[in-house]
């Protein structure tokens, strides 16, 4: 089977689709105090992030599929093929979430992979390969600090003790919420290996919006480099202590920010983006100077070079500064990803399927993580960008892709799907 004249017309009941995405976002819902949005907190294995996957997993069932759980907590749901011992061509994302989450991030890729697989069975069309809807633990990296962790331990990136050793804040293992939740189980983590793999997701960000295009063909995903950075100096009293005598940790971590910000302004490292995402001074007391403070270093950047000049020259720029001003300095690294390239004939299906949908779109890099880049270690693998609303906003509750943004992703989803399951 192919796109051609029986399927060609072929469309996703949008509806359905954007019910389902709004059941799934009343999971874990929240208000917001200052705005009164409402949003999405379901960081991974916590009580509404099991909730939420237990839904899925349901309406996956509701659509014939096959389940299983692996040894991190991945789900996958599989529909067979008509040639169903060839590898499967895989689509999927995350459920769980930030603690300011809206309902779209991770969630349109599994609940779009579902809606084809619905179209496909109310159709009564059965692809030449097997198809498979999944989602991964921890994509966010929001709970236990390290992201696409579920996908990196399935890809190999990641052993799974490893992952399982992970802790939160409150010191609560991976391996430990994987057993209270009910979700270790009993697959391998490296039983698939797809013939390709596919992620549907929202852009996060404004270019598709600001062009007005209505689909992105992801070309890959920036370097991410993510540190902390702990500063110790000396705390005093605010008003008794003159400024030579001080070794305030609070003005080296402003300084490190702004010099973050030079070096990308530079333009000597491309395309750099950083931030500081995380500024705690102790003992955070407004009269007194802080003696020591917590920030962390998110570097980002689609060339690796770059990237790693980058790292590299803001190490000895914070050194400098922490020396000039009396503080010492560690660095803990937290996570490190190189910049990932996907598939050109992936890419290629993808924008034919939207040019036929009559889709306005273009390449566009992916500035965010995504489970995507670890599939792309073992299969063919290239991404959907839908636009967002509001400048493309997320991690936030006034994340929103419209009804027909969404429909314009799963629509193109699904025959991207049915191109690539008819493959030999």
């Amino acid at each position: 089977m192919t796109s051609t004249d029986t399927t060609r017309d072929l469309r996703i009941d949008s509806a359905r689709l954007y019910a389902s995405l709004d059941a799934l976002g009343r999971i874990g819902a929240y208000t917001d105090e200052r705005t009164g949005l409402v949003g999405v907190c379901r960081p991974s294995l916590t009580d509404a992030d099991a909730d939420g996957r237990r839904l899925v997993m349901g309406w996956m069932r509701d659509a014939g599929l096959a389940i299983t759980v692996d040894a991190i907590g991945n789900v996958y749901g599989r529909r067979a093929g008509r040639d169903d011992a060839l590898p499967a061509v895989m689509c999927g994302s995350h459920v769980d979430s930030v603690p300011t989450a809206g309902r779209f991030d991770g969630c349109l890729g599994v609940l779009g992979g579902l809606e084809v697989v619905r179209t496909l069975d109310d159709a009564g069309l059965v692809t030449r390969r097997p198809l498979v809807v999944a989602f991964f633990t921890e994509e966010e990296g929001a709970r236990f600090g390290t992201d696409m962790l579920g996908s990196a331990v399935a890809t190999g990136r990641i052993a799974l003790a490893e992952a399982h050793a992970l802790c939160d804040a409150a010191g609560v293992s991976v391996g430990d919420e994987l057993r209270r939740t009910g979700f270790l189980g009993d697959a391998p983590v490296d039983a698939i290996r797809p013939h390709a793999y596919v992620e549907l997701h929202v852009e996060q960000g404004p270019v598709l919006a600001r062009k007005g295009l209505r689909l992105g063909v992801v070309t890959g995903v920036q370097g991410i480099s993510w540190q902390e950075l702990q500063l110790q100096g000396r705390a005093a009293h605010a008003g008794t202590t003159p400024i030579s005598y001080r070794a305030d940790a609070g003005l080296v971590a402003s300084l490190v920010n702004v010099r973050m910000r030079a070096l990308c302004d530079s333009g000597d490292y491309g395309h750099l983006r950083a931030t500081m995402g995380v500024i705690q001074p102790h003992p955070g007391a407004v009269n007194v100077i802080p003696g020591r403070v917590r920030a962390t270093v998110d570097l980002r950047n689609p060339e690796e070079d770059a990237l790693a000049r980058a790292e590299a020259d803001l190490h000895a720029a914070v050194d400098e500064l922490a020396a000039a001003h009396g503080v010492s300095v560690a660095w803990k690294r937290m996570a490190r990803t190189p910049p990932v390239p996907f598939d050109a004939s992936v890419q290629a299906v993808i924008a034919d399927v939207a040019t036929r949908l009559l889709l306005s779109h273009e390449p566009i890099i992916a500035g965010a993580g995504h489970d995507a880049q670890e599939w792309a270690r073992v299969a063919k693998t290239a991404m959907i960008f839908v636009p967002g609303e509001f400048d493309g906003i997320s991690h936030n509750p006034r994340e929103l892709s419209t009804e027909a943004q969404c429909a314009d992703g799963a629509n193109t989803l699904l025959h991207t799907l049915l191109a690539l399951a008819d493959e030999p």
